[in-house]
């Protein structure tokens, strides 16, 4: 929901619109963007008021649900700010002519990407042997702004050494760098507690290092450690390109008379400059990977393309990985996709032995945009599986949320709770015995789930163990259906024998939300239904059990059952005045014997031979084997039981 979503929900409850009185001043603390705290004061007024106790609990659920729509608002500016953050400095990257500036952008950028109170840049200075601050911001202290390193000292010499990158949750309780009173004093003056390290690499050399820094205890995340290593790079590329610019520079300046040298290098440069402007031109119109490869493809004329890390030859992978530089292999070149230590892929240029540095850059370049690409897709992926769950979730736990709301959360996704749906539980068998290899199979199911319901604007969660689905049901199709194509479709994306079962069609989900509860639980014991009888890989719905089903099913659908087993029978009966239905208990009580049916009806036995074979031509020629001699018992004794006394 956003702010004009809930200003607007705000004018409407000042128009008389049905709003609760219990979320009115809810929606206006929305609207106007408070803070966390300000929540808490409507139902404070509320108990100093002596309101009622519905009221105060009223009150509660909404605070609650304004909470709760506010965290989402936040955790989507947060995502928005971050994907704009990384283009925008891919793009100052491309276009790179201020190293000073871009690494200003870079180092606040990171700030506001983390959250941290403070971010800087220190480099190595190879004439001095030491290391010096080079970009700060947030810093209030001169001293810390002006520090200068030995190398190999503080957390910063650390993660030089080991060239990856550290964390401390309190860095004067940290004992695994080495301390000095010169670093100490400065980050003491700053205030400094939790700090967060990256690399800055050329090849595999560290020039310096990228930090952001809380002057509280906090506990960096992994995803927010691989954010600051890509801006690390993107530093490092920052660098690495301004002193491109500068040997470029003095070349000009030293060979005067070499003219035509000077402009094959300034020739180069502008070929270097024209490829970062279009791949940063690709990143901000939403293009993607294949996009890239087919845009450096045309700039090296040769043919570029995206594999995945285990398509690539291993070694020339691992190579180019650890230099951060694109390595030849035969006549290809190999340049490696990382980000934060994590290997994405490759990007492989084919038949193309002769390779000129500036070609080589560029090639590595593309796998860097590349990187961020994926990240990027990765995150944003990541947030609608989320999303889904988190609605899916709530569906099935909380019997009183708002249809209005639930129906604009699924609108969001592309889902219509209006529209009829099928609850399918799904679960892997048999379960892996490593609890490592478990965990990872659970999470791959739970990952083709929610790819499934996307591509079916439906919904996934991951549940005891296992994976519930919520997807539309199709014109013409039947649970039954749906629960086979399911389990096949995850087992082929998984691998593995995965056996779903299925909930009998359920609608109006906004309105009854609990109605999804009760079908889930009903397609849990199709599941465990179809594991019993030896049928895991396989999928079915309650209806697929025969009377069976009955025990099955949640809402025990008995006349439906009746229906499907005898009802031509019971109609032809009502149409004709006959009495097929007698003669069939009489039958069954007589032991199936046509001569004992006789007596016990009084009538000639070739009446009872017509009539059977009336049942027959209507119930099918199947109808007196075991099985279905069975379920027509049971539908007679149902049938019987549930017609109304007669007086």
């Amino acid at each position: 929901m956003s702010r004009d979503h809930v200003q607007s929900a705000s004018r409407s409850a000042a128009a008389g619109a049905p709003l609760s009185s219990a979320e009115t001043p809810f929606l206006e603390l929305l609207a106007r963007g408070a803070s966390a705290d300000a929540y808490e004061q409507p139902v404070l007024l509320a108990r100093a008021e002596g309101r009622p106790t519905e009221r105060i609990v009223a009150l509660e659920q909404a605070k609650l649900l304004a909470l709760r729509v506010r965290s989402e608002l936040e955790g989507r500016r947060r995502r928005e700010a971050e994907l704009s953050a990384l283009f925008e400095t891919a793009h100052d990257l491309a276009g790179l002519r201020d190293l000073d500036a871009v690494l200003q952008a870079i180092v606040q950028r990171a700030r506001s990407l983390l959250g941290t109170d403070v971010a800087y840049l220190s480099l190595n200075d190879p004439a001095r042997g030491d290391t010096y601050m080079r970009v700060t911001e947030g810093s209030v202290a001169a001293r810390f702004q002006q520090l200068r390193l030995g190398m190999g000292e503080g957390l910063g010499g650390l993660v030089a050494q080991t060239a990856r990158p550290y964390v401390t949750d309190d860095y004067f309780k940290d004992d695994r760098f080495q301390h000095t009173l010169t670093i100490d004093a400065g980050v003491r003056d700053e205030g400094l507690v939790a700090i967060l390290g990256g690399p800055l690499m050329l090849g595999h050399h560290v020039i310096g290092v990228l930090f952001a820094a809380d002057r509280r205890a906090r506990v960096f995340e992994r995803e927010q450690i691989a954010l600051l290593g890509s801006f690390a790079a993107l530093a490092a590329a920052a660098i690495d390109t301004a002193n491109l610019l500068t040997e470029t520079r003095s070349a000009l300046a030293d060979l005067e008379l070499a003219n035509e040298i000077i402009r094959d290098r300034s020739g180069v440069i502008e070929r270097a400059s024209d490829v970062h402007d279009r791949l940063a031109e690709l990143v901000l119109r939403g293009g993607g990977v294949h996009d890239v490869a087919a845009a450096v493809s045309e700039v090296l004329d040769g043919m570029v393309e995206f594999t995945e890390a285990a398509a690539a030859p291993a070694r020339a992978l691992e190579t180019s990985r650890a230099e951060g530089h694109a390595v030849r292999h035969d006549d290809d070149w190999i340049a490696a996709v990382a980000a934060g230590g994590e290997l994405l892929g490759a990007l492989v240029l084919r038949g193309h032995p002769g390779l000129d540095p500036v070609d080589q850059r560029t090639l590595e370049r593309a796998a860097m945009v590349t990187s961020l690409l994926l990240l990027a897709r990765r995150s944003a992926a990541e947030a609608e599986q989320r999303v889904r769950g988190e609605l899916l979730d709530d569906l099935l736990d909380a019997r009183d949320r708002d249809p209005r709301l639930l129906r604009e959360r699924a609108a969001r996704l592309d889902a219509d709770l209006d529209a009829g749906h099928v609850v399918l539980a799904a679960r892997l068998d048999p379960v892996a015995a490593d609890a490592d290899q478990e965990a990872a199979a659970r999470r791959r199911l739970w990952s083709a789930a929610s790819h499934l319901a996307a591509t079916r604007h439906g919904l996934a969660a991951a549940r005891d163990g296992g994976t519930v689905l919520l997807l539309p049901l199709e014109a013409g199709d039947t649970a039954t259906d749906l629960a086979r194509r399911t389990a096949r479709h995850l087992g082929t994306a998984v691998h593995e024998a995965v056996t779903v079962g299925a909930s009998a069609p359920v609608e109006d989900l906004a309105a009854h939300p609990d109605v999804v509860a009760a079908a889930y639980e009903e397609g849990r014991r199709c599941l465990d239904a179809l594991r019993l009888l030896g049928r895991s890989g396989d999928g079915a719905a309650a209806e697929d059990f025969g009377f069976l089903g009955l025990l099955l099913a949640g809402d025990r659908d008995i006349a439906d059952f009746v229906d499907r087993t005898i009802g031509g029978v019971v109609a032809y009966d009502e149409r004709r005045g006959t009495d097929l239905l007698r003669t069939l208990d009489a039958y069954f009580a007589c032991g199936m014997s046509p001569a004992r049916t006789k007596d016990e009806l009084h009538v000639h036995v070739n009446t009872v031979a017509q009539r059977l074979e009336r049942v027959g031509r209507l119930l099918g020629d199947d109808w007196q084997s075991p099985a279905r001699a069975l379920e027509v018992q049971l539908a007679l004794r149902l049938h019987r039981l549930s017609a109304p006394v007669q007086r």
